[in-house]
């Protein structure tokens, strides 16, 4: 068998941050883009399943509400890596066009309180697997990487650079571009 894109990408090089991993276009001209949410340095730390599992839950429900993308959100889930999660989009995008939502989708996940959506056994095939505490600190500590880039390697990089405030939203997205390019390129060849 062939290897697949993503397999080729260098995971030793990967660090945290907003990555388009792939674009496909349908067969009627549409594209679709992955968003690779890079949260943990891969091969170093990992998400704890119960934890990945309670950010899909509350991630998905915000993402398939939200005004101006909910009609574009095909999915949002879990890397099997428990190093992120993938955003897959109708549309053509690249990572400067999503942090907005992204943030402010970990925003509401850190200042989450109340019953986990879909979270009963009518919902869920695994609906006690959660764990709300861990998922809220993780969105915390998203927002204080200060590492955290919508990014590609050589042509642009996003960052959240801390301001005043300890807390997520007195973080402001910077974005740095280099002057050799404005394209921002895929991870995948």
């Amino acid at each position: 068998m062939s290897k697949i894109a993503s397999f080729k990408v260098d995971h030793t090089k990967l660090d945290r941050g907003i990555y388009v991993s792939r674009k496909d276009v349908t067969s009627m001209g549409e594209t679709i883009t992955t968003i690779d949410i890079r949260i943990k340095k891969p091969n170093y730390d990992m998400l704890t399943p119960e934890c990945a599992h309670t950010i899909e839950h509350i991630g998905a429900t915000i993402l398939r509400n939200d005004s101006k993308w909910k009609d574009k959100v095909v999915y949002f889930g879990p890397m099997g890596c428990l190093t992120g999660f993938y955003l897959i989009l109708n549309g053509d995008y690249d990572s400067l066009q999503v942090i907005d939502l992204i943030r402010d989708m970990f925003i509401v996940i850190a200042d989450y309180e109340g019953v986990i959506p879909g979270s009963s056994p009518k919902e869920c095939g695994n609906y006690s697997f959660h764990d709300l505490k861990q998922a809220k600190s993780t969105a915390t500590g998203v927002a204080l990487a200060s590492n955290l880039s919508a990014a590609t390697w050589s042509t642009g990089r996003t960052i959240f650079t801390p301001l005043a405030s300890a807390s997520f939203k007195s973080f402001l997205a910077v974005s740095i571009k280099s002057s050799s390019t404005k394209e921002i390129p895929t991870l995948c060849p």
